[in-house]
């Protein structure tokens, strides 16, 4: 049983050739074998398999339209005042966290909300309508999506979001939010 393996590439040759050295245990006799594994047909069967595995992993426009559809629900329940829009975006164990600064030690520290204070600021927070401006920003920039995951930036008007979302049983929640205020100085 060989005890170490190395594997090369003869380039000068031929660059679908590949080298493999062997050795033996203690009398390191070396033994010299040229395989030709790179053909064309392996290539592409390969390709063809390494395809179906990133398929199976890409999101569909539905996900992406349900990803975006969570994130705007987020915000726009406390646009609109709507807790049941954030009820509906959010998973019940999510966290929104950010930094915040004590005033009188001038320390900094991670502040966490909850969902259940969350729906209660969507329920309250805009009640007289005037926390927003008339045609408040939303942008929804999905980051990435990896098949039952997302992460989600979005761009309110005085503060960013981004989240994490999650396909639980066919429809995706918000599970985690990290946010700040355009100012970080108003934290």
């Amino acid at each position: 049983m060989p005890s170490c393996c190395v594997i090369s590439y003869h380039y000068q040759k031929h660059p679908l050739i590949a080298v493999v050295y062997s050795c033996t245990g203690a009398n390191s006799s070396i033994q010299f074998f040229e395989t030709i594994f790179m053909r064309p047909s392996f290539l592409c069967t390969l390709f063809f398999f390494m395809l179906l595995t990133c398929y199976g992993y890409a999101q569909t426009q539905q996900d992406s339209v349900e990803i975006r559809q969570a994130a705007l629900d987020y915000i726009e329940s406390q646009h609109d005042v709507k807790p049941e829009q954030f009820e509906r975006s959010a998973h019940p164990r999510m966290v929104k966290r950010t930094f915040w600064t004590n005033k009188t030690t001038q320390k900094e520290y991670l502040r966490e909300t909850f969902t259940d204070a969350m729906v209660l600021l969507a329920e309250t927070y805009n009640q007289n309508g005037d926390k927003f401006p008339d045609n408040p920003k939303k942008e929804v920039i999905i980051l990435d999506v990896f098949d039952k995951t997302a992460s989600v930036k979005l761009i309110a008007d005085d503060w960013i979001d981004y989240m994490h979302i999650v396909k639980l049983n066919g429809k995706w929640q918000i599970v985690n939010v990290l946010w700040q205020f355009n100012d970080s100085g108003a934290h």
